[in-house]
């Protein structure tokens, strides 16, 4: 069975965005992501999202992960590997996906 290998190569913080505080509306402060720079999460099973990997993520990449399991390619910005922002526009990570030839 095809894999994938997602892995964390950026993120960026509500200051780095904003170029201040953001606040939830319990007045708490919101932090960058908890996802670490360089960890990896391994899909291989196109119905199992992999364990401490962030739900919202797994939904955006959902299609594109598909489109590897099923032998496709972004081929953007070199076949076999593309980069991808996740959807929080407020603490966002970039993530680096990439099928694993075995």
């Amino acid at each position: 069975m095809p894999r994938v290998k997602i892995t964390a190569i950026k993120k960026f913080s509500p200051e780095e965005i904003f170029g201040h505080e953001m606040h939830r509306q319990d007045g708490n402060i919101i932090r960058a992501c908890s996802i670490e720079i360089g960890e990896e999460f391994i899909v291989d099973s196109h119905l199992k999202m992999p364990e401490n990997f962030c739900p919202r993520v797994w939904h955006d990449y959902y299609g594109l992960l598909m489109m590897y399991f099923y032998g496709g390619d972004m081929e953007y910005p070199a076949p076999g590997v593309t980069y991808v922002p996740c959807g929080d526009g407020v603490r966002p990570v970039i993530f680096k996906i990439e099928p694993i030839k075995d």
